[in-house]
């Protein structure tokens, strides 16, 4: 039986696929197995000794602490993808939303008192609230991932001009991206080609302040800026210089900020990125199905830390090993298990930076003794033995 802690609530759906038989699901457990989260923040109180996984339904792992996670050899898995399309077409509205004026629009017809005269005064001021199309605007895509491609190729069927930069661009979002969309060779280059700017990358060292002073002196005067990836994407001396001057149109942003609330030209929305109930089922289905069969068979599919691991089961007793990535590594696995008498069916082992992860299917009975072995050697995070 597995304990399954959730620190949010997490979709119907999504549990439903644990079934019963085979998994505890509680929002309060003693020694969980995993921990299944949306947006808890999980830095404030200490991991149990026990975890062997956390798995977030969504793709930002924030507010996991990631890094000693790895230290203890444990998995945090994510669902990259799974709400590409909720963020896809909060984008397009947020767009839509700076080049229509729409805010300031809506806010002056629900501000007008009723009257014999409503139709008279809309006319008469509708003037103020004047636009500009999509159509024929060049829109830059910053991270040309699940949601960036989609993004991407969203804008190019508005009619829109669209420029991507990603220079670790996947094989797969290559393929899913419209031929249409051209690419930047530098950010640079994008953002001073860009009428529109929407950031999808996660938050990072590298990616902190992406938009800052420099970027904005290249910028086209009047660009709107769209971030609903992180809020630290868009330096904030440069976004509050850049809306002063008017050098930024509109900023559009899941992320409100308090003291440019009174802006119109800032649209501000309650981090609604993700928040659809089809998003939620889609974020949830992926990352159980994926800490299932973590826990019941040891692979290793979207891990924001782990390499990428799976093989079918040859035998009844697998081991799973997560260690510092080092040389002979696996030459003292083999020989810890040849003096324990124990063959090896087959081995699967794969890096990822610092950390390393191993599946051995062997031919026989696993005993404690050799788990002891395998964990006293130098470098070995984590050991785990599943047997059916």
């Amino acid at each position: 039986m597995f304990k399954i802690q959730t620190l949010n609530n997490i979709s119907r759906n999504g549990l439903d696929r644990l079934p019963g038989t085979l998994y505890a699901i509680a929002n309060e457990l003693a020694e969980p197995d995993a921990i299944l989260v949306r947006s808890a923040d999980m830095h404030r109180a200490p991991i149990p000794a026990s975890v062997k996984a956390v798995a977030r339904a969504g793709a930002g792992t924030n507010n996991i602490p990631v890094a000693a996670l790895s230290a203890r050899g444990v998995p945090v898995f994510n669902a990259p993808g799974a709400n590409a399309n909720a963020v896809k077409e909060l984008v397009v509205a947020g767009m839509l939303m700076a080049a229509r004026n729409l805010a300031p629009a809506l806010a002056f017809v629900h501000e007008l008192p009723p009257g014999d005269d409503l139709h008279a005064r809309v006319e008469a001021e509708k003037k103020r609230f004047v636009g500009s199309e999509l159509a024929g605007k060049t829109l830059g895509v910053v991270g040309l991932g699940a949601i960036g491609v989609k993004v991407a190729n969203a804008a190019y069927a508005l009619g829109m001009r669209v420029v991507g930069f990603d220079p670790h661009m996947t094989i797969d979002g290559a393929w899913q991206l419209s031929a249409q969309v051209a690419r930047a060779a530098t950010l640079n280059e994008l953002f001073a080609a860009s009428d529109y700017l929407t950031f999808h990358l996660p938050l990072n060292d590298k990616t902190r302040g992406m938009f800052g002073m420099q970027a904005l002196e290249l910028a086209r005067r009047g660009v709107v800026v769209l971030n609903f990836a992180r809020e630290g994407i868009v330096d904030a001396q440069a976004l509050r210089q850049g809306l002063a001057d008017n050098r930024i149109g509109h900023y559009v942003s899941d992320f409100p900020e308090s003291d440019l609330l009174a802006d119109p030209r800032v649209i501000a929305l309650p981090h609604l990125g993700a928040s659809t109930g089809e998003a939620e089922e889609n974020c949830a289905v992926m990352v159980v199905d994926q800490l299932r069969d973590f826990l019941e068979h040891g692979n290793v599919r979207h891990s924001v830390n782990f390499p990428e691991a799976r093989m079918a089961r040859a035998s009844n007793g697998r081991i799973c090993i997560a260690n510092s990535n080092r040389p002979n590594m696996i030459g003292q696995l083999s020989h810890v298990l040849g003096e324990a008498g124990v063959n090896i069916a087959q081995m699967l082992n794969a890096s990822r930076g610092d950390l390393a992860y191993t599946l051995i299917d062997v031919d026989s009975k696993i005993p404690a003794t050799l788990v002891s072995a395998i964990a006293g050697i130098d470098g070995i995070l984590s050991v785990r033995v599943i047997e059916d």
